[in-house]
């Protein structure tokens, strides 16, 4: 089954080559030590050519072509809010990182400058036998090396897990994986497959102004709010809508209407019910859930990780709408709060990077304003409130309808923020193999947007001098006593096999021992044999 090219990707591609570039001198090493085990490689592919199997067509969507050395970079990580891959911002000359919730550091924005990457051959480590030719791995053999793991103490007093092989869909391992326990920012993969399933792919959320009918000497235009979180105030959005953008469109239509004074107010009305998560405004993880903001809120120049958020995000974009409509020779008063009419006629729209695009973002720098907008555009697809509970109420409607195990699951939001957010490890596993399934070509990024151990988002730092680097693709999850990792892994015989370990404790233990521990079993999938 052939899966269409998404529009995303069409629209990357001139991106994608200029990463290629710029990246050549420094993959031409890597490449020449690792020809041997690339000519094994390309004759136990070649028969994939004619004729693919499930696993590996998945395998080859999954790890977007980490076989080939000179491909790791450009095809590893999804867009950012500059418009490039991770991967090509990490081989920029300003290399640095910034935290996220929880979750350690993420390359791509200001401070202290990542690790070297690690060499093509643990890339490809994996890879020199038949891909996909052994027989799966077994159920004791996998208990064999996951059991003593999983016994760590390090990984504190609650533990659950299951492995799916990906080509059958057959649950290979499991301990506890129908016992519900707080996932952390894992619940974003369901917020991903949800979003993904009720809004479309290609679907792009539009941020416009209307002008209402009134008087010719008091016209009204309004900002209508769409909840896109990546709309941008800054002057080069690089992919993002633009509120300049917008301000230029709409200065236009005004002119063309020989108006140059207009009363400005903003809509926010497309959200419902509290904008403040229940962890609260005293946070520097997310800002108010709300239908209008410019740069997710944030007071500096950062765009994934913590920051300070703006109090009034709404308000602040408009007001920053207002002074750009000024620039542009219009004059306007301070913006109000107002609701647009449907006598309102439309003047200017932008909209947002597709779905899909915001999807990958979202997962690879566990980005919790994205989810919380996600979950949101999921109320709204599905007829739902677009609130918190309206949120978790949509989501678990679209993966029901997907058929999807979800007894024991809760949605409370849609970053994994709030603690009474609750999964299995079967339920992460199902929706991991969902979005690989060939009939589901529009849930593909969620794989895709998966973090690259030891080379994207959230895993950028981990993994350092484990086999799994570069085989590893998972969503991290962190809460004070809580670690969670799931995600996908190509094990020594080329299965794509799907993972998930959740782990909690109470008192909670060491963050970096857990993670380490979470990390080696993944590790030990990509090397077991286990068949």
């Amino acid at each position: 089954m052939v899966v269409p090219e998404l529009k995303a990707w069409r629209a990357a591609r001139p991106h994608v080559v200029r990463v290629a570039r710029s990246v050549r001198p420094q993959l031409v090493r890597a490449v020449e030590a690792v020809k041997p085990p690339l000519v094994r490689a390309a004759g136990a592919v070649k028969p994939l050519v004619t004729r693919p199997s499930t696993a590996q067509f998945t395998a080859g969507s999954a790890t977007l072509g980490l076989v080939v050395a000179a491909t790791v970079v450009t095809a590893a990580g999804p867009w950012d809010s500059t418009g490039q891959r991770t991967a090509e911002r990490d081989w920029a000359a300003s290399q640095g990182r910034a935290g996220g919730t929880d979750h350690g550091h993420v390359s791509g924005t200001s401070g202290k400058a990542p690790a070297p990457a690690p060499s093509a051959a643990s890339v490809l480590s994996g890879l020199g036998g038949s891909v996909g030719a052994g027989p799966s791995p077994t159920e004791k053999a996998l208990a064999d090396v996951l059991g003593p793991l999983l016994d760590n103490a390090a990984l504190g007093t609650e533990r659950t897990a299951a492995v799916v092989d990906l080509a059958t869909g057959k649950r290979l391992y499991g301990k506890g994986a129908d016992d519900g326990l707080t996932p952390a920012s894992t619940t974003k993969i369901a917020t991903a497959v949800a979003a993904l399933t009720a809004a479309g792919a290609d679907h792009r959320i539009a941020t416009r102004t209307v002008l209402e009918p009134g008087a010719p000497d008091k016209q009204e235009v309004v900002l209508v709010g769409g909840g896109d979180p990546t709309l941008t105030a800054r002057k080069d959005a690089e992919g993002n809508a633009s509120l300049r953008t917008l301000a230029d469109k709409t200065a236009r239509a005004l002119k063309d209407r020989k108006t140059d004074e207009v009363t400005l107010s903003y809509d926010t009305s497309l959200y419902e019910g509290p904008d403040v998560h229940p962890i609260g405004l005293d946070n520097t993880n997310v800002a108010r859930v709300t239908a209008l903001m410019a740069d997710e809120g944030r007071l500096d120049d950062t765009s994934s990780g913590t920051a300070k958020r703006t109090e009034e995000p709404a308000a602040d974009a408009a007001k920053k709408f207002a002074g750009l409509l000024k620039d542009r020779g219009i004059k306007t008063a301070d913006p109000v709060p107002a609701k647009a009419t449907d006598r309102a006629k439309a003047l200017a729209t932008v909209k947002s990077p597709p779905l899909s695009a915001l999807v990958e973002r979202m997962l690879t720098n566990s980005d919790n304003d994205i989810a919380e907008a996600l979950a949101r555009q999921t109320a709204v697809a599905a007829g739902e409130p677009a609130s918190f509970k309206g949120g978790g109420t949509a989501i678990r409607k679209q993966l029901k309808k997907l058929g999807l195990p979800l007894k024991g699951a809760e949605f409370a939001d849609g970053s994994g923020l709030d603690r009474a957010d609750k999964l299995t490890a079967d339920l992460l596993t199902a929706l991991l193999a969902k979005a690989a399934d060939p009939a589901h070509p529009e849930l593909r990024a969620a794989l895709t947007g998966l973090p690259v151990a030891g080379f994207t988002g959230t895993l950028s730092t981990r993994y350092a001098g484990q086999p799994g680097t570069g085989l590893v693709r998972a969503k991290t999850g962190t809460l004070t006593g809580v670690h969670t990792l799931a995600g996908t892994v190509v094990d020594t015989d080329g299965h794509l096999l799907a993972f998930a370990f959740l782990t909690a404790s109470d008192p909670p233990t060491e963050p970096t021992a857990t993670q380490k521990g979470l990390d080696a079993l993944a590790s030990t999938l990509a090397t077991c044999g286990c068949n």
